[in-house]
């Protein structure tokens, strides 16, 4: 396998008008930070659109929903492995461990849990036992995302809560209504930091191609998974992958160089965000050499302050080529299907 220089990942996305990622247990409102209401936007978010995005694209992943069937890990293994369903079926695997990894891909990526459910069922029971002594209990994923808090403060939208669904009866009657709570927020534009790691991708059999791959995923995947009625107003702004050419190195907290341009008016859309990437540019400027290639998208409806200047989203990478950074631009169209 091939051994893979370590990446960095920025992502910036944002949500206006929707619910980009409801709080189960705070009645499906959109997180926020009580101390400083910056929204929030957790990881496994990200990595439900990711997952999706993959299955939607053809692969297999571990970690999805089974119609008509309760989604165990014992339930979730079968599925993937497809065509076992008992312990003997394992035995007739070359190598279950790499079976596994090369049909699930989002293990590939971010890793799984698999320890398995006791049953009493002596058959089941049997079964789970194979599983267990065949495979660890978890796989470290290669590829982690942390949390990300918005880099404004969200307001939430209260002209959408508790709206009134009417159905027409067809006679020209009103009849009844529904309570929909309907929580939304705004606008919030968050960065999602990330990491490749090239020691953690060994483990896996993640692949340079896996990793490619990344680079139209992310962005398709907030394209794509988004169309509900509650998620949608999201849009991919920025992705940047910096790829080092140094073992073992990373700038870290390339979230952290980021920040908004004070304006006095609120932020309600794209049009409203100046991002500043002053911070962002000088530090990549004096990593330059440990820097193998940045690849990236822009979007050309986001503006960027530079420290110098005001360009267009679309516009970094030339701005980078400028400060003699190697640069890949990212088509996101031509190379969606390049690293399958």
């Amino acid at each position: 396998m091939t051994t893979l220089n370590r990446s960095e990942l920025l992502f910036v996305y944002d949500a206006q008008d929707c619910n980009p990622n409801g709080n189960p247990i705070g009645d499906n409102r959109p997180r926020r930070d009580p101390d400083t209401g910056k929204g929030i936007i957790t990881d496994v978010r990200l990595k439900r659109y990711l997952r999706d995005q993959l299955q939607d694209d053809g692969f297999d992943i571990y970690v999805k929903k089974i119609a008509g069937e309760s989604r165990t890990r014992t339930t979730l293994i079968k599925d993937v492995l497809g065509g076992v369903s008992g312990a003997e079926d394992l035995e007739d695997i070359e190598d279950i461990g790499e079976s596994f990894l090369e049909a699930a891909t989002d293990v590939r990526y971010f890793g799984a849990t698999l320890s398995f459910e006791a049953s009493d069922d002596e058959e089941d029971e049997a079964f789970r036992g194979a599983l267990n002594s065949a495979f660890p209990n978890h796989y470290q994923g290669p590829v982690q995302f942390l949390p990300a808090k918005s880099l404004n403060e969200v307001e939430e939208n209260e002209e959408y809560d508790s709206l009134t669904s009417v159905i027409s009866t067809g006679e020209g009657n009103r009849q009844g209504g529904f309570d929909l709570d309907d929580k939304r927020i705004k606008y919030g534009i968050f960065p999602f930091y990330g990491l490749v790691d090239n020691h953690g991708a060994e483990t896996t059999n993640l692949s340079a191609a896996d990793v490619e791959r990344l680079d139209t995923l992310c962005w398709r995947a907030l394209k794509n998974q988004t169309t509900s009625r509650s998620k949608l107003g999201q849009e991919p702004r920025l992705y940047l992958r910096v790829e080092y050419a140094e073992d073992d190195y990373h700038i870290g907290g390339l979230q952290n160089l980021l920040d908004l341009d004070d304006g006095d008016d609120p932020l309600r859309s794209i049009s409203d965000v100046v991002l500043d990437v002053s911070d962002l540019l000088s530090t990549l400027d004096k990593n330059r050499d440990r820097i193998e290639t940045i690849h990236l998208i822009g979007d050309d409806r986001m503006t960027l302050d530079t420290g110098d200047e005001a360009i267009s989203g679309d516009q970094l990478a030339t701005e980078l080529d400028s400060r003699g950074l190697d640069v890949h631009e990212i088509d996101v169209v031509d190379e969606r299907d390049l690293a399958r």
